[in-house]
């Protein structure tokens, strides 16, 4: 019975190297090939140019590279591109290159589909199917840096933890593929340019504070009030805000860095005077800084985007209590891209 090859970049630089060892040979080849599955970006052992013939069909023999593979690209008017994403196994996760004047912005997923269930968000009808490898999580960037580079002339530079899925329900996983994205021996990229963005767990956010990551975070918190809270986000329940005001103070106290709260609003649910009270109340427990997001409907009627004068109530309440507010317009609506739409609409083949 034939066994099931492994996935090469299951392993770590030292068991590439006890590989090449256990084969007779020396173990700076595990260096080799470490180096052109990360840094090179390899789909295929035969892309390993400066190894021998006999060393790649050793690989071959062994192992495969679940490279993912973008199924179809679509751009919207405003640059924006969205990637559907096929996986080693069929699935599909969706991610997003977003440009700005000054910056090009990775928005990846972590699950195939989400462990929450968020009302206002297309992902969240989806059921998790799997969390990704940190080899899939890597693969997205690596293809929107690519894209960044073709159609924008310059790298990423920025990358969200804002696709599909939550990326603290994926902890171990995340966290090892930032360490790659990082690192030097992959894209070296700076932890300071990367966002984890969620839905608000509190243990696991206190877990990263205790393993002293270095990239920001930022939280879905669309209301500071329970009841509110639970019926924008029925999973809060579970998580009530003095949970999460707790975890964000410890939070702040071993990292020294501002929490950003992600913030829609929207009409007759969230857009009371009440509500903005309960907003600048919460942003007074840590230093934060709130974006306020333009809701992207999705099919339905119950969540519409609040009328202009509550987003200006909004943000004189917030500047006036000294909290940095920003508004963030949607990118890509119209390819089904924008925050909140990604749901595997779109699942043919670029020809």
């Amino acid at each position: 019975m034939q066994t099931e090859k492994k996935d090469i970049r299951a392993l770590t630089k030292e068991q590439l190297r006890d590989f090449f060892v256990a084969q007779g040979d020396k173990a700076f080849r595990g260096n080799q090939v470490y180096e052109w599955l990360w840094n090179k970006g390899a789909h295929s052992f035969t892309d390993m140019t400066n190894v021998s013939k006999a060393t790649r069909k050793l690989l071959e023999d062994n192992f495969v590279i679940n490279h993912i593979r973008v199924d179809q690209m679509q751009k919207s008017s405003d640059g924006t591109v969205k990637n559907a994403v096929r996986l080693h196994d069929g699935l599909v996760v969706e991610s997003v290159l977003i440009p700005t004047k000054t910056r090009t912005t990775a928005c990846v997923s972590s699950q195939v589909g989400c462990s929450l269930d968020c009302n206002f968000c297309a992902t969240a009808r989806l059921k998790r199917m799997r969390n990704l490898n940190p080899d899939e999580i890597y693969d997205q960037v690596v293809a929107i840096d690519n894209e960044s580079r073709l159609y924008h002339d310059r790298p990423l530079s920025n990358i969200v933890f804002m696709g599909m899925g939550e990326p603290l329900m994926n902890y171990n996983n995340v966290v090892k593929a930032i360490d790659m994205i990082t690192s030097p021996e992959g894209l070296g990229m700076s932890p300071k340019r990367i966002t984890v963005s969620t839905s608000g767990v509190p243990k696991m956010i206190k877990k990263l504070a205790d393993d002293e990551v270095r990239f920001k975070l930022a939280v879905s918190l669309h209301s500071g009030i329970d009841e509110v809270r639970s019926r924008i986000m029925p999973f809060s329940e579970k998580f009530p805000l003095k949970d999460l005001k707790e975890s964000l103070e410890y939070w702040y106290s071993k990292t020294k860095s501002r929490v950003t709260y992600e913030y829609v609003v929207w009409k007759d649910i969230n857009d009371r005077k009440e509500d903005i009270d309960a907003l600048v109340k919460f942003c007074k427990y840590v230093p934060c800084k709130v974006n306020l997001i333009e809701y992207n409907p999705i099919d339905d009627g119950e969540f519409q985007q609040a009328d202009t004068q509550a987003i200006d109530n909004y943000i004189k309440a917030l500047e006036r209590n000294d909290i940095v507010v920003k508004v963030r317009r949607s990118r890509g609506k119209d390819i089904d891209a924008a925050c909140g739409q990604l749901a595997n609409k779109n699942e043919g083949t670029v020809s």
